[in-house]
C-alpha cells in the first residue's frame, strides 16, 4: 500500500503547489466548468490531454478510450459528445491519437488478444476502408504510423457525423472538429489539417437534412 500513499502525498503536494500560485483556484473551479475543448484522446497512460497542451484542470474536457474510437452504438463516447456540445458549449472538439498506439499496433496483428478485438473490429475497419494505401506501405513503420493517422481522420469524420454535432450546425452554433496526432518520441503535437466547421464539409450520404 505504500504506493498509494505516495500518490496522495503527491496529491496533496501538488495542490499546495496550485494554491500558491493561484489561492482561490479551487474554490473558483468548484463553482463552474466552461471549458472551450472537448478531447477525445487515447487511454494510453502516456498521453495525458491537459498536460501535452499545458492546461489547468476545467479548461479541456477529456474522453479516451483505446485508441480514440468514435463509435455510433458508444454511448459513454456520445453522451460525453453530447453533454460538451449542448450543454458546456465547447467551441472545438479534437480527435487525438498517437504514433506507437498500442490499439492501433494490435489491430494489425492477426491474433487473438482476448475480448478487446471486439473494439479492434473499428480500427481493422479503418484499415479495410485504406487497403490500397496501407498495402502500398512496403515499411512496417511506415504502415504503423499512416494507420494511427488514418484512424485519427475517419474518428474525426465521425464526430462530424454524430446527430449531436449536426444538429450544432444547424443551429448555427460556432463548432469545429479537428484531427490531430502526438508523437511520444519528441512529445509534439501534429494537425493532421483537418478541420470541419460546418455541414457543407459533410458528404452527401452523411448529412442530415
Amino acid at each position: 500500500m505504500k504506493l498509494l500513499q505516495e500518490l496522495f502525498d503527491a496529491n496533496r503536494e501538488w495542490a499546495e503547489g496550485i494554491k500558491k500560485v493561484s489561492p482561490d483556484f479551487f474554490k473558483r473551479l468548484s463553482e463552474q466548468q466552461s471549458p472551450e475543448y472537448l478531447w477525445i484522446g487515447c487511454s494510453d497512460s502516456r498521453v495525458p490531454a491537459n498536460e501535452i497542451v499545458g492546461m489547468l484542470p476545467g479548461e479541456i474536457f477529456v474522453h479516451r478510450n483505446i485508441a480514440n474510437v468514435v463509435n455510433h452504438t458508444d454511448l459513454n463516447c456520445l453522451s460525453v459528445i453530447q453533454y460538451a456540445v449542448e450543454v458546456l458549449k465547447v467551441k472545438h472538439v479534437i480527435v487525438c491519437g498517437h504514433y506507437g498506439c498500442g490499439g492501433i499496433k494490435a489491430a494489425m496483428e492477426n491474433r487473438e488478444h482476448g475480448l478487446i478485438d471486439n473494439w479492434l473490429r473499428h480500427i481493422k475497419d479503418v484499415s479495410r476502408y485504406h487497403k490500397d494505401e496501407i498495402a502500398a506501405i512496403e515499411d512496417d513503420q511506415e504502415r504503423f504510423d499512416r494507420l494511427c493517422e488514418l484512424n485519427v481522420i475517419e474518428q474525426t469524420a465521425n464526430v462530424c457525423y454524430t446527430t449531436v454535432v449536426q444538429n450544432a450546425w444547424k443551429n448555427g452554433q460556432e463548432l469545429s472538429v479537428h484531427g490531430w496526432i502526438y508523437s511520444i518520441n519528441d512529445g509534439i503535437l501534429r494537425d493532421l489539417d483537418l478541420c470541419i466547421t460546418g455541414l457543407d464539409q459533410l458528404p452527401d450520404s452523411h448529412r442530415l437534412v
